[in-house]
């Protein structure tokens, strides 16, 4: 069982740990299963959701953009 949280797994992914750290956590990495396993659901997890899974519908997107053109031209 290991002493690292997924907090610190995120901390480590977006590299924001120390060398000493960094260090500490691929050591425990290299020896825990169960920690490995929590690090590859966390990065697919940020690849989700850096996909986007939906699209506006164009009326939409037209009507923010008549919106904001209208806005523009009367000086509001």
């Amino acid at each position: 069982m290991s002493i690292f949280t997924q907090e610190d797994l995120l901390l480590y992914l977006y590299k924001e740990t120390s060398t000493e750290q960094n260090n500490l956590i691929e050591a425990a990495l290299q020896q825990d299963y169960e920690l490995r396993q929590s690090l590859v659901s966390l990065q697919e997890s940020i690849q989700l959701l850096d996909q986007p899974t939906i699209e506006p519908r164009t009326e939409v997107v037209l009507s923010v953009l008549n919106y904001a053109r209208e806005a523009v031209e009367t000086g509001a």
